[in-house]
């Protein structure tokens, strides 16, 4: 669920040839939470929305441009606002739940979402992780500055005019009662769209005012307040899956003591400032700065904390999956099809602890409803392809954090691959029967047929390589069986991976370039590379490293002709990888991103330099336009950041991060524990974009990768960058990253 291109213009990349350092006190500025949001239907710069809120926090609250039920809640081309909502939508193509909106009218009453809207310019917004404000046209302010659960709002309204704040329930059922007593308005709404037990689903809500009302009113989506003419009024909000009673501990808590909104809005630019200065970056250009951290704003949204806080600090929630509360600790929001190849790396170098609890929340959430999430909404959806919570336990696993056993985490997998589920194509296995007896899923018995047997082998992989370092005997046998299955897709003539039928044919007619049938989301030539476990088994199949290469090379310089074939249209994934103007690359979705960093498995790491920053400058910015496609919950945004820092996972169940090209001069990363790893690119620059010579703790450095150990435990690596390729550095199979078949041979 990806895709497109970006151009490098706007009034925002002013000061482009700027040299400067972000090591301010204050990173948030460099933060534009509109990034991305120039997007329609038919073509992504992100599908992304101004989302004010913390760190993975259980609310995000947004500008809402869109009608209510739109998928896009805030455009760029749009020049009115409806509401500030409460959101915690992941992309467009899912919709949003739990949602109310508040919205300041003056003069006329006016609750129709459509009649309420009023106009606005992007030159009167202020968009911060933080905070957001907006001066509408008609003169009145609308600020909200939020909490983990909650926001603090301010509204200020011109004289001369009735002011009216608008309370909209969205779609679904809701109960709100105003109580001008206490200046309160408190209520639940039940709107949703993946919950598992919708009957036992409510977000209880309670909004306390810091002025009286002068008047009140029901209408037909929700209820509204009136206030005397140029009023400034605050509203501090909390919500709650749990209770009303829940809902007023969280405003006490995370509320009760801030008298101002400038309060609640200076302790979220230090949460923030916190977690952004955990990447502290040296050089680039002003844009770079902004994309940066903009993209690192992004990456640490999803997956949201569900869980909410007792009096005494304890953890418990609502469960999505199975109606009913529980102790602990929930995650939800996140479609891993889109996030286990970036995003969770990610975050296990930012937040291990974090990370441990969510491998505790996929197997207490695989408790509660029978199997292990796919693509939680906040309950179980099914959505799109793989088991790739197996992929998020076993990185975690292999990178030290082990909040749960091996064993349970290999019986739930079990169950996950051996069944299929009431849900989408991802909830257990579409296939799984033939994938286990014929080595693959069958095509046309199964649509996306090569991308699950390709992601079906990966997974096994992670589940052999979990059993495997924990000693697990019977599961290493069980899934080592099935880890090579990619093989039984590979046509040695074409050198594709293809869709083939029950009795063992392949699909006719090919044509690599034609989309979808077989692929998900895709063509032939994007998934030749899904074999993320074992990049030099596939260059085994190819023959030789140089064949590889070239094949490699092949999809960033061929034409990028599309054929929507078995989609029957053009699809905005194929609109962005024709932006992007490189070829067959489609980095607008997932399926190929890792494609760059494979030259470092077949001997020419000095590609895989040149590729990145290409990718880096060509297709990011910090603007509306700022991704090549979908954003995808943190999973674009984390390519960058990674990437940008000189790192990426190819092979995420394993401990190790592919060296590419660091974009700036330094980079630090500190660690929850408060150790530093620095990596510095000596002579680097927009030319000098080569690995020269390194070292790692001042002893000559010669691998393409580091483990997770070497930079969680501090120290620092240095590159000499250079304009011109060194063919000699790093170039023998020693020097190249995990790969499963060399893994294996050196073990004979």
């Amino acid at each position: 669920m990806n895709r497109l291109r970006t151009i490098l213009s706007l009034p925002i990349l002013l000061g482009m040839f700027s040299i400067v350092h972000a090591s301010a006190d204050d990173l948030t500025h460099f933060v534009d939470t509109r990034q991305g949001t120039d997007s329609d239907f038919g073509l992504s710069r992100g599908n992304t929305y101004p989302a004010t809120g913390m760190p993975f926090g259980m609310h995000l609250w947004s500008p809402q441009t869109g009608l209510n039920g739109d998928g896009w809640k805030y455009q760029w081309k749009a020049d009115s606002l409806r509401g500030l909502s409460q959101s915690h939508q992941c992309s467009p193509w899912v919709g949003d739940y739990a949602v109310y909106s508040l919205m300041p009218v003056t003069g006329r009453l006016r609750t129709d979402e459509r009649a309420r809207a009023a106009a606005f310019t992007h030159d009167n917004e202020t968009a911060l992780p933080h905070y957001y404000r907006v001066r509408l046209n008609d003169g009145t302010i609308a600020e909200v500055a939020p909490t983990t659960r909650g926001a603090h709002f301010r509204f200020s309204y011109p004289r001369g005019q009735q002011a009216w704040l608008v309370l909209d329930g969205y779609h679904g059922q809701f109960d709100m009662k105003v109580d001008a007593a206490r200046r309160q308005i408190v209520g639940w709404v039940n709107n949703h769209r993946f919950v598992n037990h919708p009957e036992t689903f409510r977000c209880y809500f309670i909004l306390q005012f810091d002025k009286p009302f002068t008047s009140q009113g029901k209408w037909a989506e929700g209820v509204y307040v009136g206030f005397a003419p140029g009023t400034k009024v605050q509203v501090k909000a909390a919500s709650s899956y749990i209770s009303a009673e829940q809902a007023r501990l969280t405003l006490q808590t995370e509320l009760g003591s801030d008298r101002s909104l400038n309060q609640t809005r200076e302790r979220g630019r230090k949460t923030w400032n916190q977690l952004l200065g955990q990447v502290r970056v040296q050089g680039g250009t002003e844009e770079q700065l902004r994309t940066f951290y903009s993209c690192l704003f992004r990456a640490n949204l999803f997956s949201r904390k569900f869980y909410e806080r007792r009096s005494d600090g304890t953890s418990y929630y609502y469960s999505p999956y199975d109606g009913r509360v529980h102790d602990g600790y929930m995650y939800t929001d996140n479609g891993f099809w889109d996030t286990f190849r970036s995003q969770f790396p990610l975050t296990c170098l930012l937040h291990p602890t974090q990370q441990g609890r969510y491998m505790e929340a996929l197997l207490q959430a695989q408790h509660e409803c029978g199997w292990l999430p796919s693509w939680s909404f906040p309950g179980e959806t099914g959505g799109m392809v793989g088991n790739h919570a197996i992929s998020l336990l076993a990185d975690a696993w292999a990178k030290g954090i082990r909040t749960v056993s091996a064993d349970s985490i290999l019986k739930a997998y079990a169950h996950e691959a051996m069944n299929k589920g009431p849900w989408g194509g991802a909830n257990g296995r579409a296939g799984w029967k033939s994938y286990f007896t014929l080595g693959y899923v069958p095509f046309p018995e199964s649509h996306g047929s090569v991308t699950q047997t390709l992601e079906y082998a990966y997974d096994d992989f992670c589940a052999w390589q979990l059993a495997r370092s924990a000693g697990l005997k019977h599961w290493e046998r069980v899934f080592g069986r099935q880890m090579m299955n990619y093989r039984n897709l590979w046509d040695s003539e074409t050198h594709f991976m293809r869709g083939r039928s029950s009795d063992g044919r392949w699909t006719e007619p090919f044509d690599p370039l034609e989309w979808g049938g077989p692929y998900t989301e895709g063509n032939a030539w994007h998934y030749i590379w899904s074999v993320f476990h074992d990049v030099q088994g596939l260059i085994n199949l190819f023959g030789s490293d140089q064949a590889f290469v070239e094949k490699i090379d092949s999809v960033f310089t061929m034409e990028n002709t599309v054929k929507p074939g078995w989609y029957g249209g053009i699809i905005h994934e194929m609109k962005e990888m024709q932006l992007a103007d490189m070829g067959q690359y489609a980095h607008g979705n997932q399926p190929i991103q890792h494609l760059p960093y494979l030259y470092t498995y077949a001997g020419q790491p000095w590609k895989t330099q040149y590729w990145v920053r290409q990718i880096m400058n060509r297709l990011y910015n910090s603007g509306p336009q700022g991704f090549p496609g979908d954003e995808d919950q943190g999973g674009m945004s984390a390519w960058y950041v990674l990437s940008a820092m000189g790192l990426y996972a190819v092979t995420p169940g394993t401990d190790q991060y592919v060296i590419g090209s660091p974009l700036f001069n330094s980079m630090t990363l500190t660690t929850e524990e408060g150790r530093h790893f620095t990596i510095e690119a000596q002579n680097n620059s927009a030319e000098n974009v080569y690995i020269e010579s390194a070292t790692l703790n001042g002893q000559p450095f010669g691998r393409n990768y580091l483990t997770y150990d070497e930079i969680n435990r501090g120290g620092t690596l240095v590159l000499q960058m250079s304009s011109e390729p060194n063919r000699q550095r790093a170039i023998s199979k020693q020097a190249a990253p995990f790969s499963l078949s060399r893994a294996r041979a050196s073990r004979r």
